[in-house]
């Protein structure tokens, strides 16, 4: 049901250092205040006093828009479960993959919009040994991507940033051996990547599965086992369409929990941060954020 009214009082919160923070916060912040809310903005000084800034002014706000990328959404993600206080997004990220999720535009008008309306959906979060995620974690190749994929990069090449990450990640990245274990079975593999999604979409538009829905309850996992170029090549197409199933390469499943076990400690990056270490117990949170997105006939 819509929410209307012109007494909710929304934080505002946006990433200046995010590719469109600078220019589209002003935008963003004016749009709200058209639409009848009463805007506070509070700057975003760190990733870290984020989530402070949003616990400080929780009893005083109804609603808390975040503008900026996943990170940053990322970043607020701890106060948002913590305060249950409604997430509005504006998309001035690179990648903007919970946005792409949730079938919410980059264009800062409609998504004011949706905020407006006032429909809201009740989303899952994953977790990962206590650090929450909306996207997807994974250890491997995509966390060697995220340390070469610098913020510079990020803010003057977009999403063909990651490409060339991903290229360069490539040439050196080599398999590890891992031990998931799923519902007390443990399996070995041989891997480049395991990647554990909630979301449907990570990486600037990759799919983690075709059906994925970020209400369904399930985690998403795949493995990338095998490390030619001219196989992930071949393979690069059913990661844009989330179709993995159907290459012996890539082991995938769906769970509510899984464990991943590595003979040293791996890093872990979750929605483009490096935030933990293996060994790693997922899970699933349900319904554990609300967050406004448009009804399902604008999906």
């Amino acid at each position: 049901m819509a929410e209307t009214g012109s007494t909710r009082r929304a934080l505002l919160i946006v990433n200046e250092k995010a590719r469109r923070g600078r220019e589209a916060g002003g935008d963003g912040a004016r749009l709200l205040a058209d639409s009848g809310l009463t805007v506070r903005r509070e700057a975003c000084a760190s990733r870290e006093a984020l989530a402070t800034t949003i616990h400080r002014h929780a009893d005083a706000v109804d609603l808390v828009v975040v503008g900026g990328g996943d990170g940053t959404l990322n970043a607020a993600l701890p106060a948002l479960i913590d305060t249950r206080l409604p997430l509005g997004i504006l998309p001035f990220g690179t990648a903007n993959d919970l946005a792409r999720t949730l079938s919410i535009p980059p264009d800062t008008a409609t998504a004011v919009g949706i905020i407006a309306a006032g429909r809201t959906r009740e989303i899952d979060v994953g977790e990962v040994n206590g650090v929450p995620f909306f996207n997807v974690a994974s250890l491997g190749l995509s966390e060697r991507i995220a340390r070469e994929l610098t913020r510079d990069a990020k803010q003057k090449l977009g999403v063909f940033g990651y490409v060339i990450a991903t290229i360069r990640t490539l040439i050196y990245m080599r398999p590890f051996s891992a031990e998931m274990v799923l519902g007390g079975d443990a399996r070995r593999v041989r891997t480049i990547q395991i990647a554990v999604g909630n979301g449907r979409y990570y990486g600037g538009g990759l799919a983690i599965a075709e059906a994925a829905e970020i209400d369904d309850g399930l985690l998403d996992v795949y493995s990338i086992e095998t490390d030619r170029l001219w196989k992930l090549a071949l393979i690069y197409p059913a990661f844009r369409q989330g179709r993995l199933a159907s290459w012996n390469e890539i082991r995938t499943t769906a769970c509510t929990e899984v464990e991943i076990h590595t003979r040293r400690p791996r890093p872990i990056n979750t929605d483009g941060e490096i935030t933990t270490r293996t060994p790693a117990r997922f899970r699933i949170l349900r319904k554990a954020v609300t967050v406004f997105a448009p009804d399902a006939a604008q999906r």
